[in-house]
Formats: structure tokens, C-alpha cells, sequence
């Protein structure tokens, strides 16, 4: 492979912003790419997947140069690490100024004898592989090698506007080809890695990014056209937007969050798909929540939580991710289970839903919430997702019934 250096210059500054001034991958790749428009298609990929491959495999790379992967790094040290990442993938290096203090026969000695460590072979935290190794055991290595895969572009049909055929048929006369999958009936995998924002049916509200899994949880809440629905953790609305879908854009679906940036955004991506049932409102204080009692046929509750189930798409959270959070995170998620649940009418389902793997903010938030108020709601049913097992990201989800004021 041919390096350029105006290329990897780019990715060193990816990576800075990243693992040095402690910024989100994904606005850091976006801004970069921005910032020149002369980049093509390839260029872009390069620069794209070189730092999204080096984030993941961060502790290898670093270790292998013996630097320790929790400092922030030099720019000197980043083109060493690009070069380790380089030799790992096969590749020679040219003959560079930034890799003169590379050798290759000691960086291999020393990878080889890295590699037999497992949190150093799958590049995570020693606390989060040993937080993974206690709730799966043997299991979770496994569940730590997909984590590592790059996940594929899950495109979610909308159906207010074509149905799965006829889109799929659109893109591929741009040579954009997919494939179905039947357990998710509005999903089109894409074969090869596009630049699908910036294709005309996505501006004209035709499909939206979302993975299976996510797509999964709002087919599970039994929605029919006409209902009261309440999204209680909406964000930016992915969900929001395929239960307005489900309810045929009929009834009224009330988004809420406490961040009003995200409903602003909600908006517009609503007013795209050509979504009118819509309502978006703030969460301010605990009265949002309580004007709403038993009001809803349906409620979601995608709470927030670790994030340790869409590390395949947000490889750099586990390196922001702390022991504390993912402790302080289970208080919330029972905080919001506990008051949010009284929006739900008699008779009416809600889903509880976290992209996390771990058991303590999954099922045991669940046990735990019917242990007090096992009264009013019982367990309908409940699903583990993961990329091991479903090809998708990681998700729980547990389908709850109120039977009783």
C-alpha cells in the first residue's frame, strides 16, 4: 500500500483529537473530513478506517512501543504508533523521517509476546475486561472478538415513504447493493461500505442508519396505528422515528429527554421521513413525568448506560468509559425505571432497553424494579442481543405489562 503524506498527517491528527484532547471519534472523523473536499472516495476510506482500526487496537499499539496506553501521546508517538498499525496489517513502511526509530523484528517480538495477554490482544481497560470476565466468564472473549469487528451499514427502511423492495431496488441502480434480513423487516444491509448520507433518497427521508438490534426493540412493544406512545429517553429519535413508522404516522407519539438539543434534532429528522405525530417535549423537572400518568398504551425506556454493547461502533467509548460511570449509570437506569413507569396505563406494555451487555444494568435492573412493584407489572419476556450470537450490536431488552394500578 502506497502512503501519502498528506493522508496519514490527517490521521495523526485524527488520533490527537481523539486519545490527547480527549474528543468523540465520530465528530472527529466528520470534522476532518470536512476540512478538505478535494479528498475522494478512497482517501476518505483511508483516512476513515485507519483511525477507527487504530482506536480500536489502541493498547496493542501502544504497548507495543512500550508507551502506556492511558497517557496522552506525543505527535512523534503517533506516527510511530500509525507505523506499528501499518506493519501489523502486512504492510511496509516507506522511508520516513517519522518511522526512522521503527524496528519492525522488535516491534513483531514484542507483540508476540503481548498477545498472550488477553485485555492486551482485544485492547481494553484491565477494569473493563475485568468487570466482562466476571459476568461471562469464558464466555467473553468471545463476546470481546466481535466487539473488535467492524460492524456492518444496517439501513431501516421507511415505510411511510417506500416499502423495503422498491428501496432496495433504488439504490442498487446506484450501484449500491444490499441484502434483507428476515428476522428484521425493514432492514437492508449494505454489501460495501457507501457514503449513504449523502445519497438523495436519504435526504428525502426514504431510510434511516439504524442497527438491527436497535430496529429489533421497537418491533417488541406491539404497536398499532392510533396509540398513545411515549419514547421517554428519545435522544435524537432513532427509535422514535421507526415507532412513528410502526404507528403508520397515526396516533400520537410523545418524544421526551432532558437535553434540548437532541429533540431539536428529532425535529428535523422527523419533518424528513414526513412524520406528523411527533411531539416532542423536555424533561425539565419530575412534573413532565408526572402530567403523564397511566396516559400511555406504550412505553420505551431506552435507557442510558455504558455503552459496552456498540463498541464495534464507538470503539474510543471504552477508553473514556470509567468504573465509576458504569456505577452511577446503574442508579440512574433504576431511577428512571422506577419513576418513568408510572406514564403507563393499565393493561399497557413498556420495554425497558440498554445497549450494554452486563447483567447489572440488564435483567438485575429488571429484578430489582419487580421486586418493589412486582404488584402492578409482570415479565412478558425479555432478549439478550449481541454481534456473537445475532450480528448485532449488543442490546437487552425485557417486555413488561401493567396489571394494576
Amino acid at each position: 500500500m502506497k502512503l501519502f503524506p498528506n493522508l496519514v498527517r490527517a490521521v495523526v491528527s485524527g488520533l490527537e483529537s481523539i486519545f490527547a484532547k480527549k474528543q468523540y471519534a465520530d465528530k472527529v472523523i466528520e470534522r476532518l473530513l470536512r476540512s478538505n473536499p478535494r479528498w475522494g472516495a478512497r482517501d476518505r476510506a483511508f483516512i476513515a478506517e485507519n483511525i477507527y482500526d487504530i482506536v480500536r487496537h489502541w493498547r496493542r499499539y501502544t504497548e507495543a512501543l512500550g508507551l502506556s496506553y492511558q497517557d496522552a501521546p506525543t505527535e512523534a508517538q503517533l506516527w510511530l504508533i500509525f507505523g506499528v498499525h501499518q506493519m501489523s496489517q502486512g504492510y511496509y513502511l516507506p522511508n520516513w523521517e517519522e518511522f526512522a526509530a521503527l524496528d519492525p523484528a522488535q516491534i513483531e517480538k514484542r507483540l508476540n509476546q503481548l498477545l498472550k495477554r488477553r485485555e492486551v490482544m482485544y485492547s481494553i481497560p484491565d477494569w473493563l475486561d475485568q468487570l466482562g470476565y466476571e459476568a461471562f466468564g469464558k464466555r467473553w472473549e468471545a463476546q470481546l472478538d466481535a466487539l473488535q469487528q467492524e460492524a456492518p451499514v444496517v439501513l431501516r427502511t421507511n415505510t411511510l415513504k417506500t416499502s423495503v423492495s422498491e428501496l432496495k431496488a433504488a439504490l442498487q441502480a446506484d450501484d449500491i447493493d444490499t441484502y434483507r434480513l428476515t428476522e428484521y423487516p425493514q432492514a437492508l444491509v449494505l454489501k460495501e461500505r457507501k457514503p449513504v448520507f449523502k445519497h438523495p433518497l436519504f435526504k428525502e427521508g426514504w431510510f434511516e442508519v439504524q442497527d438491527a438490534g436497535s430496529q429489533f426493540i421497537s418491533q417488541q412493544l406491539d404497536i398499532q396505528p392510533g396509540m398513545r406512545v411515549i419514547d421517554a429517553c428519545a435522544g435524537a429519535g432513532g427509535k422514535a422515528l421507526h415507532l412513528a413508522a410502526l404507528m403508520e404516522n397515526k396516533g400520537k407519539l410523545i418524544a421526551m429527554d432532558v437535553e434540548e438539543y437532541k429533540l431539536q434534532e428529532l425535529k428535523r429528522r422527523a419533518r424528513r421521513a414526513g412524520i406528523s405525530v411527533i411531539e416532542p417535549r423536555l424533561i425539565d423537572s419530575n412534573k413532565a413525568i408526572k402530567r403523564l400518568a397511566q396516559s400511555a398504551d406504550r412505553l420505551l425506556l431506552d435507557v442510558p448506560c455504558s455503552g459496552l454493547g456498540v463498541l464495534r461502533r464507538n470503539p474510543d467509548a471504552k477508553w473514556k468509559l470509567q468504573p465509576e460511570f458504569v456505577e452511577k449509570i446503574q442508579q440512574v437506569q433504576q431511577d428512571i425505571l422506577q419513576r418513568y413507569s408510572t406514564m403507563l396505563k393499565v393493561g399497557g406494555k413498556m420495554i425497558y432497553a440498554t445497549c450494554s451487555l452486563l447483567p447489572q444494568e440488564n435483567e438485575h435492573q429488571v429484578q430489582k424494579f419487580l421486586a418493589n412493584h412486582g404488584a402492578q407489572f409482570r415479565l412478558l419476556s425479555e432478549w439478550h442481543l449481541s454481534p456473537t450470537s445475532h450480528n448485532t450490536d449488543g442490546f437487552y431488552l425485557a417486555c413488561l405489562e401493567r396489571i394494576a394500578e
